[in-house]
This record gives C-alpha cells, structure tokens and sequence, in this order.
C-alpha cells in the first residue's frame, strides 16, 4: 500500500512524505506488539534519513491513520526505512488513564499492561552479545543551560534511567506560538524549565479536543506521569548517517503529558502539571546570583534532576574553583509534613571529589529517602536553597582525643580535649564537657569522638540496608541528621539499644529484648550492641570535620 506520512522540517507547519508499505513484523515490539515496515520517500525523507525527533510522525493509508513513525532500522542506513507503530495500540494508552476528567478516545480499545522492550536511549546499555537493529527514533532529551562538566558526571545515571542527554541543541521558552497544533506537528515534554531547562521533542500522532498522542514508543515508561506540554518551532533538520535530529525550541504550554506508555505518550490539554520550584542562591562571590527554575515530580528522576541542576549551578559560575567550600542552608517543603531542613558544610575531599558533588549527592539523597516511603506519596511543595561561597579548603581531620580520668561516678562531668589538624593550617584544640547521666551503669563506659556522619551511621543505620519507613518517621529522620562541621561527643553503654523507625529506645534490659527479638526482621527496627547515653558537641566550627576516636573509662 502506498501512503503519506506528515513531520516537521522546519518552523512549525507539518510537511508531507511519501510512505510504501513493505510489510508487517509480528511481535516485533514485544508480545503481539505488531510494526508496520515502511519506506519513507520525497526529496526531503531521502535527503535527511530517519530522523529523532520524528516519532509520532502520522503515517495515512488510504486516507486512514494507519499509526505512528516509531522505529528505525540499522545503522547508518541507506535508505528511509522505518517501523510504524499501529493506531490501535496507541489508542490503548487512553483506556489506561484514569487522571481526573480523562474519556476515552476509542471505547472498543482492549486494554493490555504494557511490557517495556527498549525505550530511546537504551541502545546504548544493550549487551555486546547481540545485535538489535529495531530501535525506537530517539527522542534525545535536550539540556540547554547545563556545563560539559556537568554532563560528563551524571550522564551514566541518566543513562540507567533510559535517557541519553544531549546539549546544544535546542531551548526551553514560553513564547506564544499562534500556529495551532495538528497531527504531524512537533510537541515538547519538558523535565526541567527555568535557568536550566531539560526537554524532550517528538511529534504529534492524533489529536481530539481533549488529549493528543505522540511519540509511537515510550520517553521513559514510567506509567502515569505529569509533565508539561509545549508546542514546539523546528529550527532546522541536521542530516547524518549516524544521528539525524531536530534542532527544536520547545515554546507555548499547552497542557500536561499523564501517561508515558510501552506504544505512546498521552497529553491532556489545559491541564496544569505539578512542578516543584526551586530557588537556589549563591553568596560571596562579586555579586549573590539567584536560580529559579522548576523540576519534573518524579520519583524516578527528580532526585536525579535536583543533583545535575545543583551540581550545575554551583560549577557555572566564576567564582567556581576546585578548593572551593560550600555553607549549604536550606528546607524541602513537603505538603502536611515540617520542612526537611538542608544544613551541611561541604569541602573537596582527599580523593578529590569537588565540593560541589558532594552538595549535590547530599541533596539527592534526602530527595530520593523522601520518595522512597511505601505508604504515601509525597507533595513536594518547593525547595529553597542558599550557599555561602568559600574560596579555600576548610577541612580538619579530627587527629586526637583525650581526657585525663580514668574512671568517673555516676553524675560527674568530665571534658575531652580533641585535636584537629586544618587542611595547611595551625593545630586547632576544643574541649568538650560532658555529663554521665545518674543512671548510668557501672562497668566500662566507651566515649566516641566523630564527626557527625560517623555518629549517623552508628546511631540511624546505613540508609543503604533499605528501611522502609513512613514518610513521617522518615522526615523525622532527616531532620535528626547531624551536621558536619562539629566534633561530637557520645557515651556509648554496653546496654543493647533499639530503633524503631525514628523512635529509639535505649538500654533496654534483657527482658525486653527477648520479647523483641521477633521483631529484628522488620525493616524498620535496628538494634544495636551499645546505647548512646548522653552527647555533646562543640560549637559550629568553619571547617569540614572528619575522623574518629573511642576513648574508653570506668564508671564506679
């Protein structure tokens, strides 16, 4: 069958191709996922070869949508042979929605769970041990005001999302674009937007008053979504054999994309998607410079998108350096729950890990804890964050500790001397006093002196074992942290101690551990050897502290 299929070249007004049917493949896209292999021709088609950015293209047979360009065949073909995906299945996505005010485009579509094969960008990850010459046409996200450096250091993490990202080739802005949409039309998905945009383009299948389809293949499956809908102008076409694409602005909001599925996506017209704004500040440099820019909500991405828009805001300025120190301040507002407070001192480590990463992880991983909670789905409502910039390395290994008993009563105060060792600088020397609580039991008595991840990791656990926790407990949690520009102090008796959630209950006698000994497999108890009895700290220091030392003494 001969046919006609509709993209965009260039600026905003589909343009048409010649399309001859070659065949069908049977369970190519998955089981009963049937493509229909066709031959693009016209002096354009032949000229640029498949292009990314042209999935979703309209493909008409006999004046019928027969589906959507999806797929490409091989590498640095000689010929526009592409793969169609059928309008059938693409419909299918529509009986999947169930977003507020949602009808059906085609009431007699079965309804099938999507099976994932590849999705655009998944090329890359594919085993050496086979050939795969179907892929989906790469709808490339494109990231428009982000470094080099900053590419280079997250995108492997994109890359296990399914996400290939690609610079310099496109923006985000909210310019009227009067030209309406229509089938065949270029349509943007946008990730970030702001200072910093993340956008993804491919082109419009079917359209009805309410929603529209595009894509033909999935920008990352992951079910229901909410992100924003753009129309988008075509600046130009760049042909090559190895990666033809789309230079695209994405432009006018028109709508929210609410379902990313194995054969299409589904955008809603005029809805309003959710986005969580960020401000972020930079001090002491010539002049503060402020951020404003908006991220997809995503449990998937946004922690993932937070790290990349920190890590490249902190690198994208002058004042930028590799001994540069950060005063990270700052809070994540989560709908019905207290602010999770962001409060830490970040200096580039021995391993030569910049500063900047580090705030970056840090950040990504309360996002990611606060996602990560079975029992409820967060509303982040903003996020606000200010950085103090110091140009110099302002670490100190905790280098020694000591006090001068040996052994103590029950409500005595002692003080510990520690000695830190500054990043080429002077030997700095802190006392700390602290009280031995009444209660305390006679026998040893060990004194850990930590900085305050070593005392996280003792008192909270590894967030790396996987306690699943409810969203409260989990903010609480957080919220407990310590930071780590002081030096900590903790009595550490030899009583077990137990942590249920973020409740701790300490020197538990044997009694009571036998009873809740059953309870050591759930993941939200830990039970520890030693109860911390008592801790102190010394004021904040301006220094990133590090290191560790356990003094021991006798309580009589």
């Amino acid at each position: 069958m001969d046919g006609v299929a509709f993209t965009v070249f260039q600026g905003t007004k589909p343009e048409s191709m010649g399309v001859k049917v070659l065949g069908i493949l049977k369970n190519a896209n998955g089981p009963k996922g049937d493509i229909i292999l066709v031959r693009l021709s016209g002096e354009k088609a032949e000229y640029t070869g498949v292009v990314a950015g042209m999935s979703g293209s309209p493909v008409y047979l006999n004046g019928k949508l027969a589906g959507a360009l999806a797929f490409r065949i091989g590498e640095f073909s000689k010929e526009p042979i592409a793969g169609v995906t059928p309008i059938a299945e693409m419909f299918e996505i529509n009986a999947l929605d169930r977003s507020p005010g949602s009808s059906t485009v085609n009431a007699e579509a079965a309804v099938h769970t999507p099976t994932r094969t590849s999705g655009p960008g998944t090329e890359g990850l594919a085993s050496k041990d086979y050939a795969n010459y179907l892929k989906p046409i790469e709808a490339p996200l494109v990231f428009s005001g982000f470094s080099q450096e900053a590419m280079q250091r997250f995108a492997p993490q994109f890359a296990k999302a399914g996400i290939v990202p690609v610079m310099g080739v496109g923006s985000v802005s909210e310019s009227k674009q009067p030209e309406p949409l229509e089938p065949g039309s270029a349509i943007s998905a946008i990730l970030v937007r702001g200072d910093m945009d993340i956008a993804a383009t491919c082109t419009v299948t079917y359209m009805d008053a309410q929603h529209l389809l595009a894509c033909g293949h999935p920008l990352m499956q992951f079910g229901m979504v909410d992100l924003p809908m753009t129309k988008a102008e075509v600046l130009a076409t760049l042909p090559s054999p190895l990666n033809a694409f789309k230079i695209v602005n994405a432009t006018e909001p028109v709508g929210a994309f609410v379902q990313d599925r194995h054969t299409g996506i589904l955008g809603e017209f005029g809805k309003q998607p959710e986005m969580i704004p960020v401000t972020l500040n930079i001090h002491g440099g010539a002049a503060s410079k402020q951020f404003h820019y908006e991220v997809l909500n995503n449990a998937n991405l946004s922690p993932l998108a937070m790290m990349a828009t920190v890590f490249n805001a902190l690198h994208g300025v002058n004042e930028y350096g590799e001994d540069t120190t950060y005063r990270m301040n700052g809070r994540i507002s989560v709908n019905g729950y207290p602010d999770v407070t962001v409060q830490n001192m970040f200096a580039p480590s021995d391993g030569g890990q910049p500063a900047a990463v580090m705030a970056a992880l840090s950040l990504g991983d309360r996002f990611s804890r606060i996602y990560d909670n079975p029992y409820t789905v967060p509303g982040i409502r903003g996020v606000q964050l200010d950085f103090d910039l110091v140009r110099e390395r302002r670490w100190a290994r905790l280098e020694g500790a000591r006090t001068d008993l040996i052994e103590a009563r029950p409500g005595d105060e002692i003080t510990i001397e520690t000695v830190l060792r500054p990043y080429r600088g002077e030997v700095i020397l802190q006392q700390i006093p602290i009280h031995i609580p009444t209660s305390t039991s006679r026998g040893p008595l060990r004194i850990l002196v930590s900085d305050g991840e070593t005392l996280d990791r003792l008192r909270h656990g590894n967030p790396l074992l996987g306690r699943k926790m409810d969203l409260a407990s989990t903010i609480s949690l957080l919220n407990k942290q310590h930071v780590n520009n002081r030096v900590y102090v903790s009595l550490l008796e030899a009583d077990p101690e137990a942590m249920v959630a973020d409740k701790v209950m300490p020197t538990l006698p044997l009694s009571i551990m036998n009873v809740m000994d059953s309870m050591r497999g759930t993941q939200e108890m830990i039970v520890q050897g030693e109860s911390s009895v008592n801790e102190a700290a010394t004021g904040r220091l301006d220094y990133v502290v590090s290191g560790a030392q356990v003094l021991t003494i006798t309580v009589k």
